[in-house]
């Protein structure tokens, strides 16, 4: 196996889909975080489904994943979507 492409088992526990949007970088960057996103809180979810985490932890490790996905679209989407600050006219 290459170095390049992932392990069985990595692709398994860790699947990701092609992307299909409208491409440019911060896309494709923004939609690789919510797949993550999306994989964490599966497991999160069947952590404390299975009782290896408390409702309590899942909700706060829940809600900092959010954040913190909130601030990728922000950084990545949002500062893509809005116009450069002015310059100031040189004098």
């Amino acid at each position: 196996m290459t170095d390049n492409q992932p392990s069985p088992k990595r692709d398994f526990l860790f699947p990701r889909s092609k992307y299909w949007g409208e491409f440019t970088p911060q896309q494709l960057a923004f939609n690789a975080n919510l797949q993550e996103f999306a994989q964490r809180v599966s497991f999160v979810c069947n952590l404390e489904t299975g009782g290896k985490m408390s409702a309590d932890d899942a909700y706060d490790e829940i809600k900092r994943l959010w954040k913190d996905l909130k601030k990728s679209k922000a950084n990545l989407i949002d500062a893509e979507a809005s116009p450069p600050p002015e310059l100031p006219p040189e004098e």
